[in-house]
């Protein structure tokens, strides 16, 4: 079955299609190399997209992930993902197509060989052009008290000063990610080129867990791995930090009175007093 005769079969109202914005979001929520969109929206109502992605960490072949997606009315109906090596699909449709190509040897070697033929080319080029006008973020793993009481502590991670802007920042605890009880702000602009974003974790602590934040963004060969250490609250050591600036100080105080005192008493004269 042709793509040509795929478009006459079907017939949607031509709202259905996908705008320039929703298109921009699509491609703004992966940090992915975005290669290749096709947008088929016709005078007469028919819809169909399609998108290519190459996801990297490196130029390593073993670190690119090439995936194709097809969409209709806004819903993916089938996908080739190359750590699968074949054909995945998502309605009764997707998946006739996806039987079809995966039993067809030259259609699915093609789509096996983009990831080296197509993505590993565009990527070396691209990665050190990414790399040389990027800036790494700067991250702050701090906890602070959760604005509900569903959990008796929270962590934040907030991430400063990177370009460009869009980042991922996961959470992992005890070498899991986790998902539930996060939230996190859209990337936010400093007004001077550079990305602000921040992300909470609310939880319940456990003896000896490992918690961390995980941000992965265009500047950084390898992920960027915060651990959390739960051996005394931030709100604790800010204490202790303070009450230890207070002792410095008022020994340095101390000190200089006793200084100011004892230079003073040397220039005293002692006059005798007689009965």
């Amino acid at each position: 079955m042709t793509l040509f005769w795929f478009l006459q079969q079907l017939s949607v109202p031509l709202s259905q299609c996908w705008s320039k914005s929703e298109l921009r979001n699509m491609a703004s929520s992966s940090v992915s190399f975005w290669i290749l969109l096709i947008t088929v929206c016709s005078t007469d109502g028919f819809v169909y997209f399609q998108t290519y992605w190459c996801d990297f960490n490196s130029t390593e072949l073993n670190d690119i992930e090439y995936t194709a997606s097809y969409y209709y009315q806004k819903l993916e109906f089938t996908r080739f993902s190359s750590s699968l090596g074949k054909y995945v699909g998502y309605t009764d449709y997707g998946v006739k197509n996806a039987e079809a190509w995966n039993n067809n040897p030259a259609y699915l070697n093609q789509a096996r060989a983009q990831k080296e033929t197509y993505c590993q080319p565009n990527i070396v080029i691209d990665y050190s052009n990414i790399l040389s006008k990027s800036a790494k973020p700067y991250v702050h793993l701090y906890s602070t008290t959760p604005p509900s009481g569903r959990h008796p502590s929270m962590l934040v991670c907030s991430i400063y000063k990177f370009y460009p802007k869009y980042i991922k920042v996961s959470w992992f605890r005890d070498g899991k990610e986790v998902t539930s009880d996060v939230t996190s702000t859209e990337e936010m602009e400093n007004g001077d080129w550079y990305y602000q974003i921040h992300s909470h974790l609310e939880y319940t602590p456990r003896s000896g867990e490992k918690i961390s934040c995980v941000v992965e963004h265009a500047s950084l060969k390898d992920p960027l791995r915060t651990d959390w250490d739960p051996s005394m609250p931030e709100s604790e050591r800010n204490k202790i930090a303070i009450g230890a600036s207070g002792l410095v100080l008022g020994l340095v105080l101390s000190l200089a009175g006793f200084i100011y005192y004892k230079r003073k008493a040397r220039g005293r004269t002692l006059v005798p007093t007689t009965n």
